[in-house]
């Protein structure tokens, strides 16, 4: 792979224009140190290595030419990411996986400045997810410090923002003591940050189980998020076609093709069917279609 180091350094300092300052941006990084970053940035490319290079480069958006679109999902995605930064929103997005949501939270982090993403996993203990929210805003928190500790640090570090933002992508798949930290961080950063959660409508069962059965804080977090979810309308038939001609497919036949890879037919359990909707598409499969594509034609 060819680094081309001037396209890394420039995407290396839009991504520092996000942060308060560089040290943060540097901190905010896995396996980068603020003298790495220091070098890049003054142009001491010599003293980096192309490992580090690569490194920097897929954590600060320079390594996939993929052209993003604005689909009908992303322009929702993008003026709730707007109005819950404005306006220190909380909300619950759901959509149906391959839609978009993590592109689109990536790409609204990458253009807005003190907007965090961050990924979320079932094997995220406690103490990971602590140090994953700190190490994405650029906190640093000593080795030995204790959880209550590292919340504070968070806590500070994002009320000392201007309009902070949190996203966390795919929410519904934390544990249950991890999910629980969504209430009191909710509790201490209202009038202070947006927070936006993203899920599929998993989140919706789950949410349903833990008010019925009285778990603690599903209650007080179902009140924060409004009562209800923002859904997102499923992908269109020319949300999949303007994706194909602006990554290069552009033949109609090509076109269709990618339509029939990418699309399934809408299988119902026990709800009812939306309407006007019998083939959903998955915007994963679409970029796969769209690459085989283009490699057959070479």
């Amino acid at each position: 792979m060819t680094i081309d180091k001037e396209k890394v350094r420039g995407a290396l300092l839009r991504y520092i224009e996000r942060y308060p300052s560089q040290n943060k941006a540097a901190a905010s990084l896995k396996g980068v140190s603020a003298a790495t970053v220091s070098s890049i940035v003054n142009g001491k490319y010599g003293t980096v290595g192309d490992d580090m290079w690569r490194q920097v480069a897929s954590q600060v958006g320079c390594q996939d030419e993929w052209v993003i679109v604005e689909t009908s999902a992303f322009v929702e995605m993008t003026t709730a990411f707007a109005d819950a930064q404005e306006l220190k929103n909380v909300m619950w997005i759901v959509g149906e996986a391959g839609c978009g949501k993590t592109t689109a939270g990536k790409t609204y982090a990458s253009e807005h400045k003190e907007v965090f993403y961050v990924q979320c996993s079932e094997e995220l203990k406690r103490g990971d997810f602590l140090k994953e929210i700190a190490r994405v805003v650029g906190v640093k928190v000593g080795g030995g410090a204790s959880l209550s500790e590292m919340w504070h640090y968070i806590i500070d570090g994002l009320i000392s923002l201007n309009r902070p933002l949190l996203i966390f992508d795919e929410a519904d798949k934390l544990s249950e003591r991890v999910f629980q930290y969504f209430v009191s961080m909710y509790n201490k950063l209202e009038e202070h940050a947006g927070i936006i959660f993203m899920s599929t409508d998993y989140i919706c069962r789950r949410m349903e189980n833990g008010l019925r059965y009285e778990k603690m804080g599903y209650k007080e977090l179902f009140s924060r998020i409004g009562r209800k979810y923002f859904i997102l309308d499923p992908a269109r038939t020319s949300d999949v076609a303007a994706i194909c001609r602006a990554n290069g497919v552009t033949e109609e036949k090509d076109i269709k093709r990618v339509l029939a890879e990418s699309g399934t037919d809408v299988v119902v359990f026990g709800k009812k069917k939306r309407d006007g909707v019998s083939v959903e598409y998955d915007f994963r499969r679409v970029k796969k279609s769209v690459k085989r594509t283009l490699l057959l034609k070479k």
